[in-house]
Parts: C-alpha cells; structure tokens; sequence
C-alpha cells in the first residue's frame, strides 16, 4: 500500500511538474500575445493616421477652381509658375541695384538735322560783357536738346537750339541761357510717356517688349533704363488720380473686395483691390492684416461685398455681404465626400442652386423683386436648418466650415434685403484677375517705387475705362499737368474734363 501511495505521490508531482511547465508556457505566450496586441494596436493606429493623411492628399489633388478658392488657371497640368519644380535660392552678391561704380555710362545720341521735325531756335537777348543787344545770328555749335514725342501716329522730334552769338561791339561770345520753363527735362514728350506707361502698366508688356515694339511700330529708340524713368514721371503724376479714386471707393455704398499674393524681389506681399461701379482702386501691402488693410477701406460705411476672412472683422456683419459662389464651391467638396458629409454637401448644394436660380430670375426680369422674396424665404430657413445640423454631426473637415458661415448669418442674405447688392463677388475677383495675370508673368516688382507705379497705373485704367474716359488722353493731360505745374485732370465725374480737352 505504502508502495502504492508512493507512486501515486510521485506520480502527482510529475504531473505537477508538467501543469506547472505547461503554465510558465502559457503565461509566456499570454505575454507573448499582449505584446503582440500592442503591436497590432500601434499598426492599427499608424494605418487609421497614414489613412487620414492619404485621404487629405486625396482631397488636395482633387482641389480645383470648382470645388476650392483656386483660381481657374490652376486647374491645367502644372502647378505653380515653374510647374511644382523646386529651384535652388540664388546667391547675393551684396551689390546694391542699379548700375556699379566705375561701369560706362550710356547716353542718348542726338538725332541728325535732316530727322528733325521742327526747330526752336533760342538767341540771347543781350551780350554778357557789355550788355548791348544782340543779333540774332545762327551758331553752327549751337547747344542742342531733342525731345521724341508722338504726333499723328508717327515720330515727331523737336530740337532746342541755344545759340551763341558774338557781340559786334566788344567782340564777346555769349550763349541763350537755358531756361527749364522753355526747354523741357525729359528727352521723350508726354504722349509718347503715355504710350510706354500703357504698354508696360495697362497691357502689361515687359519693358524689353515695349522697346521692342516702338522700334518696330515707330522706328524709336529707347533704352531699359529710359522706360523706365518714363514710369517714374508717370506714377508721380497719376498719385491724385489715385487719391481722387481712393476716396470714392471709401464712401461708395456698395464696394467690392479682393485680394492675392505679391512679390517684391521675392518678398511675399499682399494685394488688395476695392471696387465699385465708378471705380476700381488697387494697392500693395506689406501683409494682409487687419491693422494694415484697414485704412484703404477708410470709415465703415456702406456694404462690403466680400468672401468669409476673419481679416475684415473691423466691418460690421449687418453690413457686409458674403460671396456665395465661395460658399458653393465649398459645398461641392462636401459633396465629394462619403457618408453623412456627402450628404449634407449635395443638400446644401440644392439650396444655394435654388437660390442663384430666384437670383438670376429676378435679374432676368421672370420675377419681381416681391416674388423673389417670396420664394426665397423657404430657401433661407432650409439653408440655415442645414447648417446647423452640419455643425452638429461633429463631420470632419464639414463641421467646422458649416459653424463659420453660420457665424456669418447675417451677412448671408443682404442682397435679398438690400437692392443693388450681388450675392457673389464675382466684381471684385474679375478686378483682380488681371493684376495676379500681370504677377504671373513679372514675378511681381523689385522696389516701392515699382510698386506705387503698378498700383496707380491700374487703377487708372480700370477706373478711366468705368467712366468712360481714353485711357490714353487721360495719362497725356496728367503727364502736361505735371510737368506744367497745373490742376491735375479729374478722373472721376462727368462732363468736360481737362483730359477730354484737345491739346
């Protein structure tokens, strides 16, 4: 029996042995098995995270002028001016700009006697030894200046003649004094300024095409550095055209605005456009924030058609008026989605086409103003509800955009409110389109100056064109005006202006 039991026990704890091993292995896969947990769980989540990222790139590839605020010239094959190549930055020398000590000057050669138009022969009055009066006798080494100008389509030169005559009496040399009143500081007239200023600022051709193209069309001559004094003169005196333009847009009831990107010498700056239907004022900004874009908008009056940025907060809501076409292609990348936020973007797609359709019936004529709002109304609450419930589904990418227009509530329906007010702000884009055109093209300016110059220039144009004026008279009278010290011509305003005069 003892035997027995003995074996039993030895039997028990063999088998105790065994459970025991079989336990160690188990806890070691139990721990093998968490780890592995863990691990699944890390991949999980950096799949949930690189999913995320590979849809938000999706998103950003499928981004185009319909469904963002990109513009309709970003929607080709290439992406940015040198198509998404990255370039290596350039290297300063540390040289200021301009011409270097020590380098040959260039100057203008005069033109010969037998291709000039017309001569003004100058005498001195009287001898400068003796002061007995003197003959007028012409001087073979006459101090000459020739002024280029443009008349009836063709080159049209004058030459001013200063004169040195000798005196009968003490036999003394004297020379017509040079009087700036008579004889002007620029080598090229006011109309043939004028063209220069509206090939470079209002067509936008560089300055080595404008060269070009007036030695191809005319037959003239001019430098780099001339076209570009050209521009100086003109930018100084088109500054109370742009004051004058300035000051309308301010107090305008009704105003339009935009704004992009500029460059500087590759600084990154901002441009702003306000414009109504008298007129259209550009100007370039070191930033775009508020403290600095506030004081081209002047006291805050009137209504301010514009898209949602937080930077015109300085403007009262009850007085602003936000784009809807902006709202609408953002309702289209709502669509775009899958699930509850699909869903919500193609309903509020359906409320904001109803909208443009009552809209554009109205100023088509099929509805009076009284059934546009009737029909409206519905439409109004419907939007809104959608919103709302938009900002509560707690969606993605759609919740967040749906509580910031709703925060714009009451700038949503101010053109059904107010008469003469668009519900896009399609005018202040399209006032804009040329300038990031012209940006494109130049890279922006090199110097304030530049500047000042492109922001003038263009407002003047567009503005001139609103009123109705030419273009090109307008700059010619302002250019006279200026070198002549008079009253500036008025941009603004009808009647006969100093720019509708003949020369």
């Amino acid at each position: 029996m003892e035997r027995q039991l003995a074996s039993l026990h030895a039997a028990l704890a063999e088998r105790d042995a065994i459970i025991a091993a079989q336990a160690v292995q188990l806890t070691a896969q139990a721990v093998q098995l968490t780890a592995q947990a863990e691990q699944l769980a890390a991949q999980g989540a950096q799949l949930t995270k690189l999913n995320e990222q590979l849809d938000e790139l999706k998103k950003q590839l499928g981004r185009n002028s319909s469904n963002s605020n990109l513009p309709p010239s970003s929607d080709g094959p290439g992406a940015g001016s040198r198509g998404g190549i990255p370039t290596k930055p350039r290297v300063k020398s540390g040289r200021q700009r301009g011409g270097q000590k020590g380098r040959r000057g260039s100057h203008r050669a005069l033109l010969g006697s037998d291709q000039v138009d017309e001569f003004v022969d100058l005498f001195p009055e009287a001898c400068e030894g003796c002061a007995h009066s003197l003959p007028k006798e012409h001087d073979a080494a006459a101090c000459r200046f020739q002024q280029l100008e443009l008349r009836d389509h063709r080159p049209h030169v004058t030459e001013w003649r200063r004169h040195e005559v000798r005196c009968p009496r003490c036999r003394a040399w004297t020379r017509a004094a040079h009087d700036p009143n008579t004889i002007p500081r620029s080598a090229f007239g006011p109309h043939l300024t004028a063209v220069v200023v509206l090939l470079t600022g209002a067509y936008h051709l560089s300055r080595r095409k404008a060269q070009r193209l007036l030695h191809e069309l005319f037959a003239i001559s001019v430098s780099l550095g001339a076209v570009s004094s050209m521009e100086k003169r003109a930018s100084a005196a088109l500054k109370s055209a742009h004051e004058e333009a300035l000051r309308e847009v301010q107090h305008a009831a009704i105003k339009h605005s935009d704004a992009t990107t500029w460059l500087r010498s590759g600084q990154l700056m901002s441009l702003w456009v306000v414009a109504t239907v008298a007129a259209t004022v550009y100007q370039i900004l070191g930033n775009g924030r508020t403290e600095t874009i506030r004081p081209m908008f002047g006291p805050p009056t009137g209504i301010l058609v514009s898209d949602r940025a937080t930077v015109f907060s300085f403007w009262c809501m009850k007085r602003r008026q936000v784009c809807l076409a902006h709202l609408l292609r953002k309702f289209v990348a709502f669509s775009e989605n899958e699930g509850r936020a699909g869903e919500l973007g193609r309903s509020l797609l359906e409320c904001t086409v109803l909208i443009f359709e009552y809209w554009h019936g109205y100023k088509d004529g099929l509805l009076t103003r009284d059934e546009m709002l009737f029909w409206m109304g519905p439409v109004q609450r419907a939007f809104e509800q959608l919103l709302e419930r938009g900002d509560k589904a707690n969606l993605k990418s759609v919740s967040g955009s749906c509580r910031d227009i709703l925060a714009h509530r009451e700038a949503l329906w101010t053109f059904v409110n107010h008469d003469g007010v668009e519900p896009t702000n399609n005018h202040g884009e399209l006032e804009l389109r040329d300038f990031v055109l012209w940006r494109k093209r130049s890279f922006g300016t090199q110097s304030e100056r530049g500047e000042r110059f492109a922001e003038r220039v263009m407002t003047v144009v567009r503005t001139a064109r609103k009123q109705g004026k030419a273009v090109l008279d307008f700059l010619v009278h302002s250019l006279r005006a200026c070198i002549e010290k008079t009253a500036p011509p008025r941009l603004l305003g009808a009647g006969l202006t100093p720019c509708q005069q003949p020369p």
